[in-house]
Formats: structure tokens, C-alpha cells, sequence
């Protein structure tokens, strides 16, 4: 497949690299060495990050936190890590911008559709912080909203594992890795890909997910390519 436009989503957790939380800034730097060599390539690029790394509602949420809160301060971590990666985009000298899905210029700007696509259109890297500005949705979600919005053509999701496999591998050593899987036999097999909100908002809208190893430098640019080293979920 071709790619035109994709929204790439990153875990706030592997942003953290050997660090105990918070962001590393060597896993941050080859990040944004990677997006700058795709986007030189003419790849349109959507991005939205999780805030595992800073704050996590749910788990906030069984702490004595409210879920509300708790989810609040889980949009503001994505946008603490937006920032942070606007910053090492722009130190190497790729053009970027940061929307927010709820007001607080000039941190941000307010997200909308056509603004992020405009701001893509012009090569500049539009990140897409603060989930979806509603409690109770996950950066999954965020993600596969943002990515049916700005008219992907799929979204690729970086996380530690080089894609989806029959079982946990990094706790089941007999694990087997797909490399083409439906959303149906996703939802049959119980597959962890992302959560069922977001899963059913990518299959209903035919928006095809990639799973990679984003941590691996050179990877980003091999999935584009379209070398198998992923996982390729598909209606």
C-alpha cells in the first residue's frame, strides 16, 4: 500500500526508554529523527502520544482519584509530551505543530480537522495532544478518532512489541506473530491490539492499523516502505 497521510501513534511508556518514568531524551531524539525522515520522504504525518509515562486515569482512578480528574490529568500528560517532542522536532529542523483538543493557547492551538490537514499540507508535523478532550477515552481512541478525521490512509501504532501476536510474548514464549489479521478475528481471539472503542471505530471507518516496533531505530521508515516487519490489522 501506498501511504499518503498516516496517523502515527506513540506510547507514552516507551518514551520513558531505561528510565523509571518521565521522558528520556535519547528514546525522544531518535523519535523525532525517524518522524523527520518520513516526513522527507513527503509522508503527511498526524501524531498523537499517550501520557503513560507522566499519569494514567484508570489507574489514578483506583488510587482514590477521581475518574474524571484522573482522566484530565492523563490528557495533560499527552500534552506535556507533545511539547517535548515539538521541541526535539524542531531543534533537528522539522517544521511541527501542536493542537490541543481542549483551549489553552498558546500552548497549543485548538485542534480541528481542517487546520491539522492544512498545517500537513504544508509539511509541518501536526501533533494532536490532549486525547479526545472527553474523560473515560483512551489515547487508543484519541488515535483512531484523529486518524478517521484527518483522512489517514492508516494508522501506524509504535509501541515495544514488533507487532500482534497470538499470546503476550513477552510472557508466553510460544507466542506466534501475525502478520495480517482481520479486526473480526481480533475481536474473536481477544487480541490486545487497543481497546474495543477504538478497534471498532478503525473497523467501521476502514481505517487499517499497523502494529511495529517503534523503538528500534529505522523501523518507522521500513513500515512505510512496506517491509513486513509489522503486524497489518484489516477490515
Amino acid at each position: 500500500m501506498q501511504y499518503n497521510r498516516i496517523l502515527l501513534k506513540l506510547s507514552g511508556e516507551s518514551l520513558m526508554g531505561s528510565n523509571d518514568y518521565g521522558i528520556d531524551e535519547k528514546r525522544l531524539t531518535e523519535y523525532a529523527e525517524q518522524i523527520k525522515e518520513i516526513s522527507e520522504m513527503g509522508i503527511q504525518i498526524g501524531i498523537v502520544i499517550g501520557g503513560g509515562n507522566i499519569f494514567r486515569g484508570l489507574s489514578g482512578a483506583t488510587k482514590g482519584f477521581d475518574r474524571v480528574k484522573g482522566d484530565q490529568m492523563g490528557m495533560l500528560a499527552t500534552v506535556i509530551n507533545s511539547l517535548a517532542l515539538s521541541s526535539a522536532l524542531t531543534s533537528i529542523g522539522q517544521d511541527n505543530r501542536v493542537y490541543t483538543a481542549i483551549r489553552m493557547e498558546p500552548v497549543g492551538e485548538l485542534y480541528s480537522k481542517w487546520k491539522a490537514i492544512e498545517s500537513m499540507q504544508k509539511g509541518e508535523v501536526a501533533i494532536l495532544s490532549g486525547g479526545t478532550g472527553n474523560p473515560f477515552f483512551t489515547t487508543d481512541t484519541a488515535s483512531a478518532l484523529r486518524g478517521i478525521e484527518i483522512e489517514a490512509d492508516a494508522m501506524f501504532k509504535g509501541t515495544r512489541v514488533d507487532g500482534v501476536y497470538t499470546a503476550d510474548p513477552e510472557k508466553d514464549s510460544t507466542a506466534t506473530k501475525y502478520q495480517t489479521i482481520s479486526f473480526d478475528e481480533v475481536y474473536k481471539k481477544g487480541l490486545k491490539v487497543m481497546d474495543l472503542t477504538a478497534t471498532t471505530m478503525c473497523k467501521e471507518n476502514n481505517l487499517p492499523i499497523v502494529v511495529f516496533n517503534m523503538d528500534i531505530v529505522g523501523n518507522l521508515k521500513k513500515v512505510i516502505l512496506g517491509e513486513n516487519i509489522g503486524t497489518i490489522v484489516h477490515v
